[in-house]
């Protein structure tokens, strides 16, 4: 696919009870949070993980790549690399990690800052359009070659 046509992207947040999801493209670099998607016994939903991908045929998936504040791997970075490769691995589609310091706290501010509550899962679909939006800035900023 030649880098100048649109493509659609989908964004997770992974969690040990919660994967946050979102949807983007490459055209607006803006993204829509999707209902979020229950683990199931601490590990991935992979039979609704598949039914989200079908549904919206990406070309390309973004996990947040979560780290301490300073850099240095956090208790979920393995299970995010982890995730990302078997994502690859299952739906053969390019995936790729995004640093995801902070975004959870981010999507925290926006639910208040609006006034609306919101569950976890929620919130967590928020943070994951907030990874999925930042892989679509720093992507859009690239001349294509």
């Amino acid at each position: 696919m030649p880098d100048n046509e649109v493509k659609t992207v989908v964004g997770f947040d992974l969690g040990t009870h919660w994967t946050g999801v979102a949807v983007g493209q490459t055209l607006t670099a803006q993204a829509t949070p999707l209902e979020a998607i229950r683990s199931i016994k601490q590990k991935p939903n992979w039979q609704m993980i598949e039914q989200l991908i079908k549904e919206w045929q990406p070309q390309i998936l973004i996990v947040g790549l979560p780290t301490m504040l300073d850099g240095e791997p956090d208790e979920m970075t393995e299970a995010a690399k982890k995730f990302s490769r078997q994502l690859h691995g299952r739906f053969h589609i390019d995936t790729d990690l995004v640093d995801e310091r902070l975004t959870t706290r981010e999507a925290y501010q926006v639910v208040t800052e609006s006034g609306q509550y919101k569950s976890k899962p929620e919130i967590d679909s928020i943070a994951a359009v907030i990874i999925t939006e930042s892989w679509l800035r720093s992507h859009a900023e690239k001349p294509n070659k």
